[in-house]
């Protein structure tokens, strides 16, 4: 499962437990604080190495960071030690078999410090529920056993590598400056965002999230040191947390499902880019974007780690799920940037795409538009439309409804059978779709008053100010949803939307090239990207977009057709060569048009092709030219066949004035004759 089948993370071969137990374990003296006053204890003076047992010099208080177990020993008349793993904030961890279950490999947990009410508390409330936990990314606890005057955890030995360690091997290999790729680091953040989402499930807190305590072992994630975990509505046990990792709130309001995932913010930071000063002057922030290139490059993976830190609990994201998904959604756009294929998936949060803006096929001969201008009203109304709340009455009445029209859809949404919060979020949307903008305005108003927390009354003041024409104002108002849903591409489209009619195209191809990147069901994007390149004379690079909207998307047709325009329209004798009109003409005979549409491109292409054969220098041997549409590519050909296609046009006309206009085109191209 590491990974969310989107990435590959190179498994940790599982580590032979006997090679894991230290030779010499002592505490290093820099990490020995007195457990009550957290004064420095037990370090070195006058050239004499530090007691690892004694008494506090500022409160008193006694400490030991001597391990209590040997090898040898066997605890609980069932696990014999082998010696100590590691140690911790809470205790010494100790390597045994389990005499009692086939010789099994087991961890057992004491106290650092057994003088300590807190660590002994903690290690109590371990023994009450921890065994009941099961879950796949977090250890198990097998057993609580007691030994002289101390107890012991006994838990699972999981014999991987901690993430912190994957973090300074990469270091050391790569240099300080390394961190571990990305889709790596989001894959690790998936599988605890699982596991604390199943804690919190169960009413639990895990408190002390960190990358020392998540082990990968093969192909799986778990977290190992469940000491700081407490009861969601415990307001009496000791709090436990790291600093850089813990959340600004702790010690006036205490855990919380969104502390954990503040928890989880901060290490996705510290595993993916090197975050300087993340305890002492960044202790309560991140750096600005632009102070690190990988914000720069993945500016979705900076909007989540900033909500999900945010100093504001009621900013962050508010369940371990909701974070996976938009978590979810930002590994698909950063795969997507990295290596170009595109991961569509459907949102937790959006209906597919309803319509696609600027899509319209432009017919030729009476105008230079290539690719129509985006209109606001229709911008507005190609945005996705949020999903609807399967909670709500009216929910089956509006799965039900198929129509798309949108008179259709108003006439049937009055026959509601309840005018539930649903009904009315697909009336205002139906509303503004009309161009019923005031009406829509007081809907609006009414539907925030009722629900002022539904981050979709926030969508539609977007989408309504898009369809006034004040894209200023829904610019506000989607980078604020980009902010609350990173992961989700229907903001950036939006905003796509907004720059472009602020005519402000850089900022509108990179949105418009992120979603259409990371999903082409949003064929809008491509449409929006062609429109960009051309903006900015890149005729070439719109070709390559609009030849990237697949062929089983509806609106592959009219990708094509705006492909060929693209080629050939508006451009002079000097802009076009033989390739570009052959490319223009091979793509065009490979479409299945309607008479009529078939007509008019033909022609477009043929007159481009004429103009360039007549202004050229000199002309064309005949063995190097190749017909165009079956028109041999000189000028009697050329002529006697936009004859034939301005006929043809004339006689499907809908008008006289339109079918004279064609018989004079047909008359003023026609070869030239004696006669």
């Amino acid at each position: 499962m590491l990974g969310a089948g989107l990435v590959e993370v190179a498994p940790v071969p599982a580590r032979d437990p006997a090679s894991a137990i230290m030779e010499n374990p002592e505490v290093p003296e820099n990490r020995r604080f007195c457990s009550r006053c957290d004064e420095k204890v037990g370090r070195s003076r006058n050239g004499n190495p530090g007691r690892t047992e004694g008494f506090c010099r500022s409160c008193g208080h006694p400490f030991s960071f001597t391990p209590k177990l040997h090898a040898g020993e066997l605890v609980g008349g069932q696990y014999k030690v082998l010696g100590c793993l590691a140690h911790g904030g809470l205790g010494w961890v100790y390597l045994a078999r389990d005499h009692n279950v086939s010789e099994r490999w087991v961890v057992l947990k004491g106290l650092l410090d057994t003088g300590d009410a807190d660590s002994l508390a903690a290690a109590t409330a371990e023994r009450a529920f921890l065994a009941e936990v099961e879950h796949p990314n977090i250890v198990k606890i097998y057993n609580f056993v007691r030994h002289g005057e101390s107890g012991y955890i006994v838990m699972e030995y999981v014999g991987g590598r901690s993430l912190k360690d994957i973090l300074l091997s990469t270091r050391a290999e790569h240099g300080d400056q390394a961190s571990l790729p990305l889709g790596q680091v989001i894959a690790y953040g998936l599988e605890v965002l699982s596991a604390l989402g199943y804690l919190h499930g169960v009413g639990l807190l895990y408190c002390d999230f960190k990358p020392d305590n998540a082990i990968q072992s093969e192909e799986q994630l778990k977290l190992i040191d469940l000491g700081g975990v407490r009861r969601a509505f415990d307001v009496d046990s000791p709090i436990f947390g790291t600093p850089g990792y813990q959340s600004p709130e702790i010690g006036s309001q205490g855990p919380s499902v969104t502390s954990d995932l503040y928890t989880v913010g901060r290490a996705l930071a510290v595993l993916s880019f090197p975050f300087r000063g993340y305890t002492g002057r960044h202790l309560r922030s991140l750096p600005p974007r632009d102070e690190v290139p990988l914000f720069q490059r993945h500016e979705s993976y900076y909007r989540l780690l900033r909500r999900a830190t945010h100093p504001d609990p009621s900013r962050r994201f508010q369940s371990a799920a909701e974070m996976a998904e938009q978590l979810t959604g930002v590994l698909r756009e950063v795969l997507s940037a990295e290596d170009g294929r595109p991961r569509p998936a459907p949102s937790p949060l959006f209906g597919p795409e309803q319509h696609t803006a600027g899509a319209e096929i432009v017919d030729t001969l009476d105008t230079a538009t290539i690719l129509a201008p985006l209109e606001p009203p229709a911008a507005a109304a190609a945005l996705p439309v949020p999903l609807v709340s399967a909670f709500d009455p009216a929910a089956a009445f509006l799965a039900g409804l198929t129509a798309r029209d949108p008179e259709d859809l108003a006439a049937a949404l009055a026959s509601a059978p309840v005018a539930s919060h649903e009904v009315r979020l697909a009336l205002l949307r139906v509303r503004i779709e009309l161009g019923d903008l005031d009406p829509a305005a007081r809907l609006l108003e009414e539907i925030a008053t009722e629900a002022p927390d539904d981050w979709r009354v926030d969508w539609y003041r977007g989408v309504r100010a898009l369809a006034c024409g004040r894209a200023s104002e829904a610019v506000g108002v989607f980078t604020d949803l980009y902010d609350l849903a990173p992961g989700e591409q229907a903001p950036k489209l939006a905003l796509a939307f907004c720059f472009e009619t602020l005519d402000d195209m850089g900022n509108a191809s990179y949105f418009y090239e992120t979603v259409w990147r990371t999903d082409p069901t949003h064929v809008s994007a491509a449409f929006g990207l062609a429109r960009s390149y051309l903006a900015a004379g890149d005729r070439a690079a719109a070709e390559r977009v609009l030849d990237s909207v697949p062929r089983i998307s509806s609106h592959y047709l009219a990708a094509q057709l705006a492909a060929v325009a693209t080629a050939v329209r508006g451009r002079g004798p000097g802009e076009l060569d033989a390739a570009a009109l052959i490319e223009a003409g091979r793509r065009l005979a490979s479409l299945r048009l309607d008479t009529e549409r078939a007509a008019a491109f033909t022609a477009e292409v043929l007159e481009a092709a004429l103009g360039w054969l007549r202004a050229a220098r000199t002309p064309i041997p005949a063995g190097f030219r190749q017909p165009i549409l079956g028109t041999d590519l000189d000028e009697p050909a050329l002529r006697a066949r936009l004859e034939e296609t301005y006929r043809v046009l004339a006689k499907l006309a809908d008008d006289a004035g339109h079918r004279h206009a064609m018989v004079k085109r047909a008359n003023a191209v026609r070869p030239r004759t004696l006669f």
